[in-house]
């Protein structure tokens, strides 16, 4: 599975879901344009909110998961720490594993996660009797803000790709 932002169709795959669904007013996308992907938004902390998140759609590269060793992100931040969240059939819909991250704000940097960085939580909270993470299980992937920081945000994403060795999935798990 590799996701590179050359086509401005990419956006389309996206969509939003964001803390409205509990009653907050945070606000969120995710668009294409010059080769990268950007979620960004901003967060407010107004009625309870406090997170935005983006979401894609399956369409099949999926299945590249399964023989993977981990997952390998190109990203630029702004100084705020995000989420990479995956979805697994293993959990319910409201579940998911995720990594947490703060990527470089003047650089563009590789992070490479293996699939045992990843942790099963349900709205913020840890699942200590989930399963681990089966990669053949995963059917989608998205990011997520939710550091309780009102104001504007942004995440670069150059490229997401799956790793195929394990040697290069344990290089790098910033936390």
């Amino acid at each position: 599975m590799e996701l590179e932002f050359d086509d401005p169709h990419e956006q389309e795959r996206w969509y939003a879901v964001n803390d409205g669904v509990m009653g907050g007013i945070s606000q969120s996308g995710f668009s294409v344009s010059q080769g990268e992907g950007r979620f960004h938004g901003e967060i407010s902390l107004e009625n309870g909110g406090g997170f935005a998140s983006v979401r894609r759609q399956p369409d099949g590269t999926e299945s590249g998961f399964a023989q993977a060793k981990g997952i390998a992100i190109t990203v630029r931040g702004d100084g705020r720490s995000y989420q990479l969240r995956l979805k697994s059939a293993a959990l319910g819909d409201s579940s998911a594993y995720r990594v947490i991250f703060t990527p470089s704000t003047d650089a563009w940097q590789t992070l490479t996660f293996p699939w045992a960085a990843f942790e099963a939580v349900r709205r913020g909270t840890v699942l200590n009797d989930a399963p681990p993470l089966a990669p053949e299980d995963i059917h989608q992937i998205g990011f997520l803000i939710a550091d309780r920081i009102a104001g504007p945000f942004c995440l670069r994403v150059k490229r997401v790709a799956t790793v195929a060795s394990a040697a290069s999935a344990d290089a790098e798990q910033p936390r």
